[in-house]
């Protein structure tokens, strides 16, 4: 069993300053999740009569992306390509403290505690991250139409992308290229894709620019943080994409 300090950021609303609050937790076992070591922090402060942390979390199975957390200066923690809900404590030691914020970005308002508001996400992928697809009962098979095996997998890797935002987290500009770039190629790769393909990069990434978030740095921090290791190649698609489109007028 292991004795930690948690130094966590505490913020009851979105107008609210905000403050680092530590938190004696003993007896966590190396075994548990780290958002169950959450969870026993969160009794005992029930328990007290104290108001619990605030964060996100669903599937628990690295599947959602819900569980934004930025630990000891890392988003979703010390291991790679995972998620912080598939983080365990024994990546942690006897003694550590650890400190546990919330995303930061413009473009993600803390909504309160560990929560932040990602639903400029859900505008960019509104704003062009779909197919048209004949829905009148004389549809074709998907399996009809032969792709590449190349393409296929780079769209399905692609495709991974569970829109946690690590990537904005990890990028001193905040930049959402990483992300975006993820939902362009996952349908730029495939034949089912290009209806929409010029309008679907423009008004992508123009909807990511009116969202506030910054410009790619080319430091690679997203990559190397993405639990799903989405490729830098995507923003080199994504960019000649945009290049190609915006040539079509």
């Amino acid at each position: 069993m292991m004795n930690l300090t948690l130094k966590i950021w505490r913020q009851k609303n979105a107008s609210d300053k905000g403050q680092i609050v530590d938190y004696p937790l003993s007896g966590v076992s190396p075994d548990m999740s780290f958002l169950e070591m959450l969870d026993v922090l969160n009794q005992e402060l029930i328990e007290k009569g104290e108001q619990p942390v605030a964060f996100d979390h669903d599937c628990r199975e690295g599947i959602c992306g819900t569980c934004s957390l930025y630990i000891n200066g890392r988003a979703h923690g010390p291991e790679t390509k995972i998620t912080a809900c598939q983080l365990h404590m024994r990546s942690f030691k006897d003694g550590d403290t650890i400190y546990i914020e919330p995303w930061r970005a413009e473009a993600f308002p803390v909504v309160k505690d560990l929560i932040v508001d990602r639903t400029s996400f859900d505008r960019i992928q509104q704003a062009g991250g779909f197919i048209s697809v004949n829905t009148s009962g004389n549809t074709q098979d998907a399996n009809a139409i032969p792709i590449e095996k190349e393409n296929a997998d780079k769209a399905f890797d692609a495709a991974t992308c569970i829109g946690c935002g690590a990537c904005v987290a990890s990028c001193k500009n905040s930049s959402a290229m990483l992300f975006v770039s993820a939902k362009v190629s996952q349908f730029a790769l495939l034949p089912q894709g290009q209806v929409e393909a010029t309008d679907r990069v423009l008004n992508m990434v123009k909807q990511m620019d009116e969202e506030g978030f910054g410009n790619c740095t080319n430091t690679g921090a997203c990559e190397v943080e993405c639990p799903k290791g989405i490729s830098l190649e995507n923003i080199a698609r994504m960019n000649r994409e945009y290049l190609s489109a915006s040539l079509k007028g």
